[in-house]
């Protein structure tokens, strides 16, 4: 566990933001992860919520020089096994449940799991895991929140995920217990489908440039 945990906190690291995103089209993801990289936003998060994601996550991992490619939207043992083969370098679920948490228990991918409330964090706490990622972030309080968790727990590093944009970032980023934050807005569809690689460029290369 200590390894799997030194490893999330070195992804978390690699830049304030990690990019969270949704593709539909596997030809989009090896020119989209390399302006990501390109633009200093080398950890990305590739959701499972499209039938492409896996391909696309395959794809990145070995075409895409500098990337650290993650998987989100983990949910179950099964997920897990197919992101590892798929050659994902990171973990990251919207929440946990003791079948996910024993599976990556099992599991050589590192995981990042989700909390919400301070009895999540404690379980995860109990679970030996010390960074996290709280979601979704705003709807359920976020600066407030997660400034608050910092006293009664500050064992534990999150990267906020949820209704955050390029304008709140630095706001998180300040608080004590915040690594990293995670951002859809890096790759908007409207960008993706067009192909526009330069802009997604450019809003990798501001959000690389954010500080708390």
């Amino acid at each position: 566990m200590e390894t799997k945990q030194a490893q999330v906190e070195a992804t978390m690291r690699l830049a304030p933001v990690i990019p969270v995103v949704i593709i539909d089209d596997v030809k989009a993801a090896v020119p989209m992860a390399r302006a990501l990289v390109a633009g200093g936003t080398p950890a990305i998060e590739v959701t499972l919520r499209t039938p492409a994601a896996l391909d696309a996550i395959r794809a990145i991992a070995q075409e895409v020089e500098g990337a650290t490619v993650g998987v989100g939207t983990v949910l179950n043992a099964a997920h897990l096994a197919a992101a590892r083969e798929a050659g994902a370098r990171f973990a990251v679920s919207p929440g946990v449940s003791p079948g996910l948490l024993d599976a990556a228990d099992d599991s050589d991918l590192p995981l990042l799991p989700g909390a919400a409330t301070a009895s999540e964090v404690m379980t995860l706490i109990e679970r030996g895991y010390r960074f996290l990622k709280c979601f979704p972030a705003v709807p359920v309080g976020g600066l407030k929140l997660i400034g608050a968790w910092a006293s009664p727990l500050p064992q534990v590093k999150f990267c906020p995920t949820g209704g955050i944009s390029l304008s709140t970032a630095s706001d998180f980023l300040a608080l004590p217990n915040v690594l990293c934050v995670g951002g859809s807005w890096l790759t908007p569809a409207d960008k993706l489908k067009a192909g526009d690689w330069a802009a997604i460029e450019l809003l990798a290369r501001e959000a690389a440039s954010l500080n708390g």
